[in-house]
């Protein structure tokens, strides 16, 4: 099949890379100029494991092309994939369709027999007969139907998420549109990848549904681990002995800073616009977005309570500043608002992550940027661990006690245990756990 995948960034980069990897024939098309002659060159712009590796296989085999022009590939293709960016709109927290629909005009204009349009990116439900609407209008000539596959990529596992898919949605009620769409798919029927076929408005409430729901109990765990603080009972305990009842099951029960990231806090604002639209009340997705947006300032406080109360004039050292392991992805995280809370309250932070710190600078300007783990907790009153990355879960606590001006660590992740940080000689707060004393 001949694809093309407009717009380079998360997602549209992993879906054109995996296409061809399949063995399509996939252009990936972005107006950045700069962005195009960077992948030519075969520099990746995100940090996704595994992703260079894959491009380069398949530009090498002549499968995957990237260029700012669509019309040549939009003509030639058998589907066009539409994966722009959708942000939260300035001022009302809507989704900003502008990118969307500019691509659906454009597009239309290209457009070449019989193709499918497929709008990739997390649209709010009806923006499939928007865009249609537009294609129409801009040619009414056109063979063209529009469908709705919506993206469940997590960062960090995002190609192993596209090859070994939980579940395909489709959304269209066209048998064309489905035949295009099953032979894009079939290398997956080997894995048995569930393809599942909904009318297109379903496709596009499902997206927001999941993430929604996710978000949800992400959410509950963390109310959950502040109460198991105040009556001395253990979250991570308490995670798994609800999660191993496969009504609720295990992921998303870990108990932290809240949830950040490209898509949890964007879709949960954008679901409650759509609904506030229809005069339909989402309250519990209401609350869960609320929640979550206090409890990454109270981290700050967290942290402030660990050293008696008061940061003026100490010096805390930041682990992490991503918003997950694995991902260059500054977007919503939490070490934002925790960094900004420490500043308000006096303290100097120092920060190290892994491979974030250069995004991180334009969100954090005013803060140190250290080479490791060690030389970001040289003289800290307070270590806080934000982000779980790997390289953070096997510290020599030892060199970390002696580097540090006071041994006091606040685990956000809940990465190590209390008993082995007692023994070490810290003071140790963590999530939901009881706290430990050196």
């Amino acid at each position: 099949m001949r694809i093309a995948m407009i717009g380079t960034g998360y997602v549209g980069l992993v879906s054109g890379a995996c296409f061809a990897d399949f063995g399509h024939d996939v252009t990936c098309v972005d107006k950045d100029e700069k962005k195009i002659a960077a992948l030519h060159r075969g520099e990746i712009p995100i940090y996704e494991p595994g992703l260079d590796e894959l491009v380069a296989t398949n530009v090498k085999a002549r499968r995957l092309d990237f260029t700012t022009d669509l019309s040549k590939p939009v003509a030639d293709a058998d589907a066009v994939f539409i994966a722009v960016g959708t942000p939260s709109r300035r001022g009302d927290g809507h989704a900003d369709l502008s990118y969307v629909y500019a691509a659906a005009k454009e597009i239309a204009q290209s457009l070449s027999g019989f193709t499918v349009v497929v709008t990739k990116s997390t649209v709010p439900v009806g923006t499939g007969d928007e865009v249609e609407r537009i294609i129409r209008e801009t040619n009414p000539k056109a063979d063209v139907v529009v469908a709705s596959n919506p993206e469940f990529l997590r960062e960090g596992a995002a190609i192993r998420d596209f090859k070994f898919p939980d579940r395909v949605v489709v959304g269209t009620s066209d048998e064309r549109g489905r035949k295009v769409m099953g032979d894009i798919y079939r290398p997956l029927s080997l894995n048995q990848a569930p393809l599942m076929f909904t009318e297109r408005r379903t496709a596009e409430m499902i997206k927001y549904a999941a993430n929604a729901f996710l978000a949800t109990k992400i959410t509950f765990i963390n109310e959950i681990a502040d109460l198991s603080e105040k009556v001395g009972a253990n979250v991570q305990e308490v995670a798994r002995g609800i999660g191993l009842d496969n009504r609720i099951g295990t992921k998303f029960l870990h108990a932290g800073p809240g949830f950040g990231g490209s898509c949890f806090p964007k879709d949960t604002k954008a679901l409650i616009k759509i609904a506030q639209d229809y005069d339909v009340s989402l309250r519990i997705v209401e609350s869960v977005l609320a929640v979550n947006e206090n409890r990454k300032r109270a981290m700050a406080r967290k942290v402030s309570q660990a050293l008696g109360g008061s940061l003026r004039g100490k010096t805390v050292a930041v682990l992490g500043l991503t918003f997950k392991p694995d991902t260059d992805d500054m977007r919503d995280a939490p070490s934002i608002p925790l960094v900004t809370g420490l500043i308000d309250m006096g303290a100097k932070v120092r920060a190290f992550d892994p491979v974030g710190m250069e995004q991180a600078k334009g969100e954090l300007p005013s803060i140190t940027y250290c080479e490791d783990a060690y030389s970001c907790a040289q003289g800290a009153d307070a270590l806080v661990v934000v982000t779980e990355w790997v390289q953070f879960r096997g510290l020599d606590l030892d060199r970390l006690k002696a580097t540090m001006a006071q041994p006091v660590v606040v685990d956000l992740r809940n990465i190590y245990s209390p008993e082995d940080m007692r023994a070490a000689g810290f003071t140790y707060e963590s999530v939901g756990r009881p706290s430990a004393q050196g």
